[in-house]
C-alpha cells in the first residue's frame, strides 16, 4: 500500500502504524496507531517532534484505555453544573479554542455566541436554559470531564415535549471502528480541551449518551461544526442526493432511540474537512463555515425548511468559493466540505424547521 506525495506526487509507502490528519486551520495532528495499515495520504514531512507526539498520545490513549470504559457504560460522574436542568427547552454549546495548542481555532467562541443568540432571539430559549462550554472565565471549559457532565445535564428529568439542542464547534476526527459498526471502517469523533491526555469522545459514546435514552414527545437537534463529523451521531439515516440513504451498521446494532426524534446537521461529510474561515465576513472575524451558513440560513427565511436549510448551507459554500479572487486563489484555500442532514428516522424534510 502506498501514498502520493502531494507535493512532489511520488508514490511512497504507507507507514504501517501511523495516522495523521490535516485539519482545516492546517495543522497537522497526530492520533496514534491501528492495527490496520490505512489508505491516508500524509501531507508534509513526519518531523522527529511529531513523531515524538505520536508516541506520547499512544501512551496516553493506552493507559486511558486500559483503565477507563466507555463513559456511556459507567458514568460514573458527579454534576458539578449548580444551575438544574429546565424542563421544556434546554441548549448544551461548546466551544473549544484549543489556545494552548499550535492547532489552536479562533472563530469557536464567536461561533457559540451566534448560536446562543439565535436560540434566544428566534427559538425563545431562556438564557437560564442555556449552558455554554468555553475557554473563558464566565464559562466552564470544555475538557472531556465537563462535556460528559454537561450530557448529563441536558438528558435530565426528560419529559414529553422537551426540545432539547446540542452544538459543539471545535476539532474533530476518525480512528479505526473495530466493532463493526460503521459502514466506512471508521469512527467519528470530537476533541474535547484535553483530548490528548484524556481522549476524545466518540460517535459511539453521543449516540449511547445522547440518542439512545431518547422517549416519545422528546426531540434532539444536534448541529456539529467539526471536520469529519457527517455522521458523528451514529443516527440510522443520512440525507444524500435528496433522499435518505441507510447507515444502519453492519453488526446490526441499535442505534435509535425509545421513540424520541434526533436531527443532526453536521459541517461536513466524514472523509471532509471542516473550515474556521474569515471568507464570509467583510470584517475578516473568524467563524465556522456551516455555523455562519446555518445561522444565516434561519434569520434570512423565517419559514425555512429543513430542505431549504441544508440547501442554503450549501449554496453558500458554493457562492464564496466562487467569489475568490482568481489572482489569489492559491493563497484563499477553497472551502471544500457539503453539510449532511441525518436523522434517528426518515422524515419529509420539507417539514418546517423548528427548535
Amino acid at each position: 500500500m502506498s501514498m502520493v506525495c502531494q507535493k512532489c506526487r511520488k508514490q511512497l509507502p504507507l507507514p504501517p502504524q501511523s495516522i495523521l490528519f490535516r485539519c482545516a486551520c492546517g495543522n497537522m495532528i497526530p492520533l496514534g496507531n491501528s492495527e490496520r495499515s490505512l489508505p491516508i495520504q500524509e501531507h508534509g514531512r513526519f518531523s522527529s517532534k511529531m513523531r515524538r507526539f505520536r508516541d506520547k498520545f499512544r501512551r496516553n490513549s493506552s493507559r486511558e484505555n486500559s483503565r477507563s470504559p466507555s463513559p456511556s457504560v459507567s458514568p460514573r460522574l458527579s454534576l458539578i453544573f449548580t444551575k438544574p436542568a429546565p424542563s421544556g427547552k434546554r441548549a448544551l454549546l461548546c466551544g473549544v479554542t484549543y489556545k494552548k495548542e499550535k492547532f489552536r481555532l479562533r472563530g469557536t467562541l464567536h461561533d457559540v455566541h451566534s448560536m446562543s443568540d439565535l436560540l434566544v432571539r428566534k427559538f425563545n430559549f431562556t438564557n437560564d436554559s442555556i449552558l455554554i462550554l468555553a475557554e473563558e472565565e464566565a464559562y466552564k471549559p470544555p475538557t472531556r470531564r465537563n462535556i460528559l457532565e454537561a450530557f448529563k445535564w441536558l438528558m435530565e428529568d426528560l419529559k414529553s415535549g422537551d426540545s432539547l439542542v446540542f452544538y459543539f464547534s471545535g476539532h474533530g476526527l476518525r480512528q479505526p471502528d473495530f466493532c463493526d459498526d460503521e459502514l466506512d471502517g471508521f469512527d467519528e469523533t470530537i476533541c474535547p480541551l484535553d483530548f490528548r491526555t484524556n481522549g476524545m469522545i466518540s460517535d459511539n459514546d453521543i449516540n449511547d449518551i445522547l440518542v439512545k435514552p431518547l422517549l416519545p414527545g422528546v426531540t434532539l437537534h444536534a448541529i456539529v461544526d467539526a471536520c469529519h463529523s457527517g455522521t458523528v451521531l451514529d443516527l440510522p439515516w443520512v440525507y444524500k442526493e435528496n433522499r435518505w440513504v441507510d447507515n444502519r451498521p453492519p453488526s446490526g446494532a441499535n442505534k435509535g432511540t425509545k421513540g424520541g426524534k434526533v436531527f443532526g446537521f453536521s459541517a461536513c461529510r466524514d472523509n471532509q474537512l471542516a473550515a474556521d474561515t474569515s471568507a464570509f465576513s467583510a470584517e475578516k472575524t473568524m467563524m465556522g463555515a456551516m455555523t455562519y451558513t446555518f445561522i444565516k440560513a434561519i434569520w434570512e427565511i423565517p419559514d425555512i425548511t429543513y430542505q431549504g436549510l441544508l440547501d442554503h448551507m450549501h449554496k453558500a459554500i458554493e457562492n464564496v468559493n466562487k467569489a475568490r479572487c482568481p489572482l489569489l486563489k492559491i493563497l484563499q484555500r477553497k472551502i471544500d466540505q457539503e453539510p449532511v442532514l441525518s436523522s434517528s428516522e426518515k422524515f419529509n424534510t420539507n417539514t418546517r424547521f423548528k427548535l
